[in-house]
C-alpha cells in the first residue's frame, strides 16, 4: 500500500531545488451517497488520462484459517465474466481502446482498477461496476481458476526472495490473521465453493465498505452520476459489518531456519512497528529510507559496497490499520549468513546510539520528498493515495501537510523512534539455507 512532497524541495547537500508551485493545480472532491459509498476524485485538466480504482475494505487479514485466500481468489473470479460481459469482453472493453485493467488484493484491501483515456470514462465505470456488482461466478470457471491460483502459489514457492516475506509475516504476527499470506494455500483453494464466494461478497462487497477513487482529467459530478446510476440499480442487504480485526501482541524473539534446494541464502529479519495512523509514521519513513532505501542507504553502502557480501540488500516498512512491520532483507552466500546478520544489527544499533548529522538528515528528507514528487506524475499513484487516505483517515491529506510533517522530523525524533522499535533481542528472523 505503501508516498510523500515539498513547498521548496531542496537537497542542501547539492544545488538542486524543486518548487512545487510550478506543478499544476488540482481539484479535490468527495461525495458520500445515501448507501454509504464514498467517491473521491482529484482533477487535473492538463492531461488526457484517468485512473479509477474500486476499493473494498477487505483482505487476507479479514479471513479465518479455513478461508485464507478467499479474498484473492474472488478477485480472480470476477474477471471470468459478469452479467453483461464475458471474460474476453471485459478485457476488450478497456484494452481495445488503449487502456489497462487489473486488480490486486492486500492484507487489508482489495482493489479493481483501470487506466484509460478520459473519453472512455463511461465505458470504464460500467466495466468496474459489473466486476464488483454482477460477477457470474460459474461453477466450471471456479474449478478451472483453482488450477490457475495453485500455479501462482507454486510460482511464489519457487521464488525464495518472495516466499521469505510470507514466512516472515507468518512468524512475526504469530496466531494473528494479519500474518496470513494473501494468496492463501492450496488446501483452502481446492475447497472453495461458489457459495463461499457469494457469502464473502455479501459480507464485504457492500457500499459502506467501499471507496471509489479517480485521478486525472475527470469531472466529479459526471463521475458520481455514472456510479450512482449503476449502484442504484443493485439492491444490497442491510449489512451491520463490524471491524473484527485484532491487534497483534508484542514480539518475542523467534528464529526460523529452513533448508531449501537453492543456491543463495536468504535472510529476513525484523519486528512489529506502528500503524498508519501513528504519530511516528513520518519519522519511521525517514529512518527506513536512511537505513535501506536505495544505493545511498547505510545498509547498501556497508554490506554490498564495503564488504561485497550481498547483491540485494535493503530495509522495508509496512503500515497497516493498527500495526506495522519494519525489517531488513538480504541474499548472501551460505558462509556469510552470520557475518551479514552481525553487520545488519551493527547498523541498527548505530542509528540508536549515534545521532545523524544535519547533512544526512537533509539528504534523507530530500530523498523522501523527491520520490513523492516524482510519484505524483503517475495518475495511478494519485488514485491510490486518494483511496488510502479515505479508507484509513476518512479525509484528504494535502501534499503541503505531508511536507510539513516530514520537515518537522528532527534528528532526536529519529533516534528516539529507533530506540523504541529496534529491539534486536526481540527480532523475528527467517533464514533460507541452501541444502546443496
Amino acid at each position: 500500500m505503501n508516498n510523500f512532497l515539498t513547498n521548496n524541495l531542496m537537497n542542501k547537500t547539492s544545488d538542486t531545488v524543486i518548487d512545487i508551485h510550478t506543478f499544476p493545480k488540482t481539484s479535490y472532491n468527495k461525495t458520500v451517497l445515501d448507501s454509504g459509498l464514498r467517491i473521491v476524485t482529484e482533477s487535473l485538466t492538463h492531461i488526457k488520462s484517468i485512473s479509477i480504482g474500486f476499493w473494498i475494505n477487505v483482505g487476507s487479514r479479514d479471513e479465518s484459517e479455513d478461508t485464507n485466500g478467499i479474498s484473492h481468489f474472488l478477485e480472480h473470479m470476477v474477471f471470468k465474466g459478469t452479467k453483461d460481459y464475458s471474460a474476453k469482453q471485459i478485457a476488450l472493453q478497456i484494452e481495445g481502446f488503449g487502456g489497462y485493467i487489473n486488480a490486486f488484493t492486500g492484507k487489508e484491501t482489495t482493489c479493481y482498477y483501470v487506466k484509460i483515456l478520459d473519453e472512455q470514462l463511461t465505458r470504464a465505470v460500467d466495466v468496474l461496476c459489473q466486476l464488483v456488482l454482477y460477477p457470474l461466478l460459474k461453477e466450471n470457471d471456479i474449478e478451472k481458476e483453482k488450477f490457475v491460483v495453485i500455479e501462482e502459489i507454486k510460482n511464489i514457492e519457487d521464488d525464495p526472495e518472495d516466499l521469505i516475506h510470507d514466512v516472515f509475516d507468518k512468524n512475526l504476527f504469530h496466531n494473528n490473521s494479519i500474518g496470513y499470506p494473501v494468496i492463501g494455500n492450496s488446501v483452502n483453494i481446492k475447497k472453495f465453493t461458489r457459495q463461499d464466494l457469494l457469502n464473502h461478497m455479501t459480507k464485504f462487497y457492500s457500499p459502506e465498505n467501499m471507496v471509489i477513487a479517480a485521478a486525472g482529467n475527470i469531472d466529479h459530478k459526471k463521475f458520481v452520476d455514472l456510479i450512482e446510476k449503476s449502484f442504484g440499480k443493485k439492491g444490497f442487504p442491510k449489512n451491520n459489518l463490524k471491524n473484527q480485526r485484532i491487534t497483534p501482541q508484542k514480539n518475542t524473539k523467534n528464529c526460523i531456519k529452513v533448508e531449501k534446494p537453492i543456491q543463495q541464502a536468504h535472510i529476513c529479519t525484523g519486528i512489529k512497528s506502528y500503524g498508519i495512523k501513528s504519530k511516528y509514521r513520518y519519522t519511521l519513513t525517514l529512518m527506513n529510507t536512511l537505513l535501506g532505501e536505495g544505493m545511498s542507504s547505510r545498509l547498501f553502502q556497508n554490506i554490498r559496497e564495503k564488504y561485497g557480501f550481498s547483491y540485494s540488500i535493503g530495509s522495508f516498512l509496512n503500515f497497516f490499520e493498527d500495526t506495522g512491520s519494519f525489517g531488513v532483507y538480504t541474499g548472501t552466500d551460505k558462509k556469510h549468513i552470520e557475518i551479514s546478520l552481525e553487520l545488519i544489527n551493527k547498523e541498527l544499533e548505530k542509528i540508536k546510539k549515534i545521532p545523524l548529522s544535519n547533512n544526512e538528515l537533509n539528504r534523507v528528507k530530500a530523498q523522501v520528498k523527491g520520490t513523492m514528487m516524482l510519484s505524483l506524475e503517475n495518475m495511478s499513484t494519485r488514485m491510490m493515495r486518494l483511496a488510502t487516505n479515505e479508507i484509513y483517515f476518512n479525509d484528504y491529506i494535502s501534499i503541503e501537510s505531508l511536507i510539513n510533517k516530514i520537515e518537522s522530523v528532527s534528528i532526536d525524533d529519529i533516534q528516539k523512534v529507533a530506540n523504541k522499535i529496534l529491539e534486536i533481542e526481540d527480532f523475528t528472523t527467517v533464514i533460507f539455507i541452501p541444502n546443496t
